[in-house]
């Protein structure tokens, strides 16, 4: 039985080339501090000319993890991203893959799905796909994806990863640098996907910000990210993982909602902070606060200068 990884901690996914020479220092935490999770990737941040090298990398990577007796406890989840189900295949015989979480799956479909099941079976292998291709934009192919994964490899599977960046590519468009995806067709897809697969229980995680000068509309973005109920977001360059784990930070007042929601002794309905909190309704996001928050902690915002409110906050704190 594979064990429970919650998809909060993911928080900052940063995603590394695996021909990179500084992943060992990655991946034992030694470089970046407070990183959460890293993929090594063997698709499209490598060139087909390089594909040797990049697999050769990976592979003294692994030695040198299994030198040193295996990952940190506290050090990143680490996953892989193959090219295709082939190279997944191949690379989940190998038995040093045991230091490895598990697969990213680029480009996922009905049509491929069958072969990353096989791919896998019968290891302790995790799967996070990626919602990438054509497809993505029919809701009625969503749902037919959406069951067939439940069908399959759902026990396996910490999030489904949104490709946007792919995905805005199949319209020939890309991100206008002034303005969050949500301005875009994204801001369609996104939310589509969040109650599609959601509703199953599938967790979904937030596409790349490749702006790396702009971090006010990261924030802004991420703001959106986290109102449509998506977990964690990709990261392209180190300096946006602090960004994206601040963001993740639970509010104090969300906190004390959530517990009290929670609360064994709660009436079906009452009123909290000025709001109607209903158990039956609001007991899944209350679940979610309460995870977020031991995964990325709470915000650490001014105390108001009324006793009141500090009670508030050293009553959920405690």
């Amino acid at each position: 039985m594979l064990r429970k990884v919650s998809p909060f901690a993911l928080g900052a996914t940063l995603y590394m080339p695996a021909t990179r020479d500084d992943l060992l220092g990655i991946v034992f935490a030694e470089k970046l501090e407070g990183l959460r999770s890293v993929v090594v990737c063997l698709e499209d941040a490598v060139s087909e000319c390089d594909i040797d090298c990049a697999l050769h990398n990976l592979y003294l990577l692994l030695q040198a993890v299994d030198r040193r007796g295996g990952r940190p406890e506290g050090g990143p989840l680490v996953f892989v991203r193959p090219r295709n189900s082939d190279m997944a295949a191949m690379l989940a015989q190998w038995p040093l893959m045991r230091h490895v979480d598990g697969f990213v799956m680029p480009k996922l479909t009905l049509v491929n799905l069958g072969t990353w099941d096989e791919a896998v079976r019968g290891t302790d292998l995790f799967l996070m796909p990626t919602l990438e291709t054509k497809e993505v934009f029919d809701p009625s192919a969503m749902v037919d994806l959406r069951d067939a994964l439940q069908e399959t490899v759902k026990e396996r599977i910490i999030a489904l990863r949104i490709g946007g960046n792919d995905l805005m590519g199949c319209l020939g468009l890309r991100r206008n640098p002034v303005t969050t995806l949500y301005q875009t067709p994204m801001g369609y897809v996104i939310p589509m996907l969040a109650g599609v697969m959601g509703v199953a229980g599938f967790s979904l995680t937030a596409p790349v910000f490749e702006q790396l000068q702009t971090p006010d509309l990261l924030e802004a973005e991420l703001a959106l990210d986290i109102a449509h109920g998506l977990v964690g977001k990709t990261a392209i360059h180190p300096t946006q993982v602090a960004i994206i784990h601040r963001a993740l930070q639970v509010s104090i007042d969300d906190l004390n909602s959530a517990r009290a929601v929670l609360n064994e002794s709660a009436p079906a309905v009452f009123q909290f902070n000025g709001a109607m909190c209903e158990p039956a309704t609001h007991l899944k996001w209350a679940q979610n606060m309460v995870e977020r928050a031991r995964w990325h902690g709470v915000r650490q915002e001014k105390l108001p200068s009324n006793t009141a409110a500090q009670l508030t906050l050293i009553e959920a704190s405690a």
